[in-house]
């Protein structure tokens, strides 16, 4: 864990969290925060994500450590509640509820002054006001999530906690809802997101905190994160007209740590990607050789959690 495990004005402070449930340990020892902005909660099935977000809107109390929401202890203070929107995993809804009416009820639970014009807006976000009066039992996966998206929506929270809300969603509404989010993000609303797909994560936080086996792995953006694991080289696609004289001028050179040739490209390792970043082009210059691609196959969100997960074991 580094210093990117904090925020400069944090909404939400984690203080040395553990939760156990009888002899198993779902989340142990995990200090970090959270402010204004999205960010990514990642990690495999049972790595302790769905646990460590119900600590942090007080579903759950701590075994150890504790959580606090602009300085207070959600269970201890339960007026915090009232600036938490939460999306669960869980379907958690009344299917013969219209959407409307499901949202205007948690509207009323909020305790907020959320009127029938929050409800409208909150609906209309998600683009659920055509069929609003539906019965939730009537939706798809995918409609349903939106509605409790509304509903997490509707008392405008200043903190929205999101465990996997893109679920079942239709590559529309899941855009919509990812831009949704990032413009929440960036009114100053504190947003966390969980989801197991990591190029939607990527597309929506800034900041990715990785949870393995319970612990926090790794925090930051990806690239930082990236960057930290020096052990792990850099794989490099670089796509070049005559790749054979450019691999060798790059093993030549020092460039690299090792050079493949394949379908047209060079595949190379190295440790320092900015300094080969910088010589590519330059080498290509110096030989006359035509530079197409220079791609960087295992910077990606994806591949920085599968070194993450494959560290831990």
């Amino acid at each position: 864990m580094t210093d990117a495990a904090f925020v400069d004005e944090p909404t939400i402070v984690v203080d040395d969290v553990g939760k156990w449930f009888g002899s198993k340990v779902a989340v142990s020892g995990i200090s970090c925060s959270f402010g204004p902005g999205v960010t990514g909660l990642l990690g495999p099935n049972g790595a302790g994500k769905t646990t460590l977000l119900r600590l942090l809107t007080g579903l759950l109390r701590p075994s150890q450590g504790r959580v606090t929401i602009f300085g207070l202890e959600p269970r201890r203070h339960p007026e915090v509640y009232r600036r938490i929107g939460l999306v669960p995993e869980e379907p958690g809804i009344h299917p013969d509820l219209s959407a409307r009416a499901y949202v205007r009820y948690a509207a009323t639970l909020s305790g907020t002054s959320a009127d029938d014009a929050a409800v409208e807006r909150a609906l209309e976000a998600v683009d659920l006001l055509d069929v609003a009066d539906r019965r939730l039992g009537t939706y798809s996966k995918g409609m349903t999530q939106r509605a409790k998206v509304a509903a997490a929506l509707v008392a405008d929270p200043d903190v929205l906690v999101l465990d996997e809300p893109l679920n079942g969603t239709d590559p529309v509404h899941r855009a919509r809802l990812i831009d949704l989010f990032r413009d929440l993000g960036d009114a100053g609303k504190t947003i966390v997101v969980s989801s197991h797909v990591l190029e939607e994560v990527e597309r929506m936080a800034d900041r990715v905190l990785a949870v393995v086996d319970g612990r926090l792995a790794a925090a930051g953006t990806v690239a930082a994160i990236r960057r930290a694991m020096s052990d792990i080289p850099y794989r490099v696609r670089i796509a070049v007209d005559d790749p054979r004289r450019f691999a060798a001028a790059l093993l030549e050179a020092g460039l690299v740590d090792g050079a493949t040739v394949d379908d047209g490209a060079v595949q190379v390792e190295t440790a320092d990607l900015a300094a080969l970043g910088r010589a590519v082009a330059r080498t290509a210059r110096e030989l006359d050789v035509h530079l197409v691609e220079f791609r960087p196959e295992d910077a990606s969100l994806e591949s920085v959690f599968r070194y993450l997960v494959r560290r831990r074991r």
